[in-house]
């Protein structure tokens, strides 16, 4: 077995998570904590306002008879308010559980009822509906407040008799090791479990971030902004919000991941960083490749795409003492590709952020480095849910494209004989919901994924334990990185590879909707029907041109030996990805399992 160590972690944090805030506005109360969206820009939040804000809707909250170590579900997009929830409830002792806005009923009836929930924040109508519709079956739900009905006005009202001292009193009770927040797992392979997660182990998780990327989070020696666009829902969404109130981070949030909301957002905001999962960016690769090439200027795109990657790819065999670094005529072609590309990608981002941390799924190599090459570095993670986030990451000054980083302070990793990724650290979660065995053993927690780690210390993951295939000749393969490497073709959106207990490996393969209306108009082809495009000679060999070139890098018995072209993305709506974005393999197999059958049969 190999195991590595992170460096030490920061000192352990004392009391609770709502504490930073208020120390904060006490010490630098005119700092701008947050700011909000208003239709002349950006309006600036101070620290002392902040606190203000939060103390008044805590009061709010006592006085509609929420109390200590109640729990209260929050379902809404990524907004400012939810911010101020989570720390008007942590200010007295109450735990927020997070339900994601997409939730079907059903769903939100098993968290709120599993979870004892006395009440419900809710963004809108629909999502009161929703929590209506299974209000029969949670006899405890006592309230449901609505953000876009002004809630926050009429609770903060209605607490105005309170005393401060009342909060006070409740929030000096928490400690680092009172639950902070129940926040259930994605749920790719079955029910979704809640991972109880402690005001120390959050606090743990933004120290590492705020102490081990100091350098990064603080280049150029203003104050360091972000602009949230994770869904607060997901760990990671909360846990950057927490890194940033801890650090005097300037922080906004934007939930509309369209690009004609997002774009704006990005350019009035001007962050100078950004937490991003790999979706975003193989969207915004993707759209500019597109864009150049309706310009006429795919070529250069092209061009500047692969120096991009030759560059930061030479940068980083020089960090690790494995190369030289970029030559002469390299770094020339790099400055020149710069003016004419590299600057529009980073305005694409408001123009000031120079580091991009990512993490929630895989991003591939040449993807990281393109980037990175491009000005804006690429710091991939891996964490989980039970993690509280990220347990891993690559390091300032030391980035190995590929790989999810070294273990982030006061982490230990460690790979089983098996295979299987284990972890220890302060971040590590307390246990299950409602679940009577242990889940931590000895300090350590076995994340199901499978993975190695180089002599370096990085961790790379190649798999899921649960997702193996075992073809019916015997060869085990991983699914997750073929599929990665398949999706890399611009057309291609999504890819499940299937062969479990099958003669061959095959895939089912789905296709973005632009970059096919893009491919459509370029080749001269009328807009059809989806089964019409799909029965194109041209579209399969290019899709199959996507499938070889994964296959090149795996072995024959590993390869896509046939593949099938659905009409349609998988969706959250029909309950195929997690609202994370992750496959629901059980759930899709079911859905097209007459296709897989063709695959084999056909």
């Amino acid at each position: 077995m190999r195991q590595f160590s992170g460096p030490a972690a920061p000192p352990p944090a004392v009391g609770g998570l709502a504490d930073s805030l208020y120390d904060t506005a006490e010490r630098t109360p005119e700092l701008v904590q947050l700011a909000r969206p208003g239709p002349d820009g950006w309006r600036p939040l101070s620290a002392l306002r902040f606190r203000d804000e939060v103390l008044a809707l805590a009061k709010g909250l006592l006085t509609h008879g929420v109390r200590y170590g109640d729990r209260v579900a929050v379902m809404s997009g990524t907004r400012y308010e939810w911010t101020l929830f989570d720390y008007a409830l942590w200010s007295i002792g109450a735990v927020p559980v997070p339900v994601y806005p997409t939730s079907a009923p059903e769903q939100v009836r098993w968290i709120l009822a599993e979870t004892q929930a006395v009440a419900c924040v809710v963004e809108h109508e629909d999502h009161a509906m929703t929590v209506g519709a299974v209000c029969d079956a949670l006899p405890g739900l006592t309230a449901i407040w609505q953000l876009d009905q002004d809630c926050v006005a009429v609770l903060s009202r209605d607490g105005r008799g309170l005393p401060d001292s009342l909060v006070h009193r409740q929030r000096l009770g928490v400690g680092a090791e009172s639950v902070a927040t129940v926040i259930y797992t994605s749920g790719t392979t079955g029910r979704p479990k809640g991972c109880l997660l402690t005001h120390g182990n959050l606090a743990a998780e933004a120290d590492a971030l705020l102490t081990g990327w100091a350098p990064v989070l603080r280049e150029g020696g203003t104050q360091p902004a972000t602009l949230l666009l994770l869904p607060m829902a997901h760990v990671y969404g909360r846990v950057v919000q927490i890194a940033a109130v801890r650090g005097g981070i300037r922080l906004g949030h934007h939930g509309e991941l369209t690009t004609d909301s997002l774009l704006p957002a990005l350019a009035s905001f001007r962050p100078t960083f950004l937490h991003l999962v790999p979706y975003v960016l193989e969207k915004v690769a993707q759209r500019a490749r597109q864009a150049a090439e309706e310009a006429g200027r795919g070529e250069l795109f092209e061009q500047a795409r692969q120096v991009a990657v030759e560059w930061a790819a030479a940068r980083e065999q020089r960090a690790f003492g494995t190369g030289p670094g970029p030559g002469a005529a390299l770094r020339l072609r790099h400055a020149g590709y710069d003016r004419l590309v590299y600057q529009r990608l980073r305005a694409v981002f408001g123009g000031r952020a120079r580091a991009l941390m990512c993490g929630g799924s895989h991003l591939g190599r040449e993807l990281g480095l393109f980037f990175t090459g491009a000005g804006m570095t690429v710091y991939e993670g891996y964490g989980l849910t039970e993690t509280g986030a990220a347990i891993t990451a690559n390091p300032p000054g030391r980035t190995k494209a590929g790989t999810v980083g070294r273990p982030v302070p006061g982490a230990e990793v460690v790979i089983a004989e098996d295979g299987e990724v284990w972890v220890a650290g302060p971040t590590v979660f307390a246990g299950y919901l409602n679940q009577t065995g242990p889940a931590v053993h000895d300090g350590w927690f076995g994340t199901g994924d499978l993975g190695s780690l180089d002599r370096d210390g990085y961790l790379t993951i190649t798999g899921r334990k649960k997702e193996l295939i075992v073809t019916s000749s015997g060869k085990n393969l991983a699914p997750s990185l073929l599929e990665e490497r398949v999706r890399a073709h611009p057309l291609i959106s999504q890819c499940l590879v299937v062969g479990d207990n099958r003669p061959y490996v095959a895939a089912l393969v789905t296709l973005d909707p632009l970059a096919l209306a893009h491919w459509l108009k370029a080749n001269g082809r009328a807009q059809l029907d989806p089964w019409a495009v799909l029965a194109d000679e041209a579209l399969h060999a290019e899709v199959q041109r996507g499938i070889a070139a994964a296959n090149s890098t795996v072995s024959r018995a590993e390869s896509i030996r046939a593949f099938r072209l659905l009409p349609r993305e998988f969706s959250v709506a029909e309950g195929l990805l997690t609202p994370s974005l992750k496959l629901r393999r059980p759930a899709i197999l079911a859905h097209w399992a007459d296709d897989v059958e063709e695959l084999y049969t056909g």
